[in-house]
């Protein structure tokens, strides 16, 4: 007895449905399984853990996206997330709200290919040097609400080019930085121009001049029009310079004119003191070229 089975027939617009569906589903259960962690959570490819966390850390090789969330780590030690020694394929970490205090030397080692760091909300105290070694191929790195006033100064040297050179991203908002620019000619043209050129700064329209006082409080990307007046104080340098120095002529011109009659006395005895001595060597030719008192002198 044979069956005919018509082959089931499934519209594009019901797939997308049904996928949406599914996602939503998805989305629903790992809200559900973070809200039962409390307060915090790990969350590693999607899936949410409740556990204890214990630095360092071992995380599996196959792991690329892992979330640390409401931890109190306060330090993070040498090599936290790779406890075995070995490197990660780990691709982007957040530690957001974790209670960070201090971050030591080579703390990310083991994380070559991670992209994406988040440090925000954090209480960032300390930035050893070397911090953020190993993360050669970092894109992203916030730091947004995380750095106390005494750490702002060690940031210099923990974001050295030497460890992240292929940063594109840094998020430093909200944390109330001390970073008043001078907007003296040495340094205003170069830093216009990267302002104007570049995307990296997203806030540019909003940076002002803290000195000099007459340019205090002005945006720096209204001063394209007043970049001349820079070349124009340089003038008014020179002017000032050909100015005294004409006035130091003058005084030695009236200094040597009220000295005329001495240095003319200076000069006749300097003369009359080179017409003896020419002398001299004159009448000491004479002698030597005359051949009967050269016989004499035999």
């Amino acid at each position: 007895m044979e069956i005919n089975r018509k082959p089931l027939c499934v519209s594009s617009h019901t797939l997308k449905r049904y996928h949406f569906s599914v996602r939503l589903m998805c989305l629903f259960v790992l809200s559900a399984e973070a809200n039962q962690c409390h307060d915090t959570y790990m969350r590693y490819d999607g899936l949410v853990s409740c556990e204890g966390l214990i630095l360092p850390l071992e995380v599996p090789r196959s792991i690329q996206n892992l979330t640390l969330y409401r931890y109190n780590i306060s330090v993070l030690t040498k090599r936290a997330f790779s406890a075995n020694g070995t490197d990660t394929d780990l691709r982007a970490l957040s530690l957001q709200d974790n209670n960070i205090q201090v971050i030591k030397k080579c703390a990310f080692c083991g994380l070559p290919r991670l992209l994406s760091l988040d440090l925000s909300h954090n209480r960032l105290m300390v930035v050893l040097p070397g911090a953020f070694c190993g993360l050669e191929q970092l894109r992203n790195l916030n730091l947004s609400n995380s750095l106390m006033t005494s750490d702002a100064s060690q940031l210099p040297l923990a974001l050295s080019t030497d460890n992240l050179g292929n940063l594109q991203r840094l998020d430093l908002s909200g944390n109330r930085l001390e970073n008043p620019f001078e907007c003296k000619c040495d340094k205003l043209k170069e830093f216009y121009n990267w302002l104007k050129n570049s995307s990296q700064c997203a806030d540019s329209n909003s940076l002002k001049c803290a000195q000099p006082e007459k340019r205090k409080n002005t945006h720096v990307m209204d001063l394209e029009k007043r970049d001349m007046e820079c070349q124009n104080l340089d003038a008014r340098s020179y002017v000032l310079l050909g100015i005294v120095l004409a006035l130091i002529g003058v005084v030695f011109l009236m200094v040597l004119y009220l000295n005329r009659r001495g240095i003319k006395r200076w000069l006749n005895n300097i003369r009359e003191a080179c017409r003896d001595q020419m002398e001299v060597y004159h009448y000491r030719y004479e002698q030597d070229s005359d051949p009967r008192l050269a016989n004499v002198a035999v």
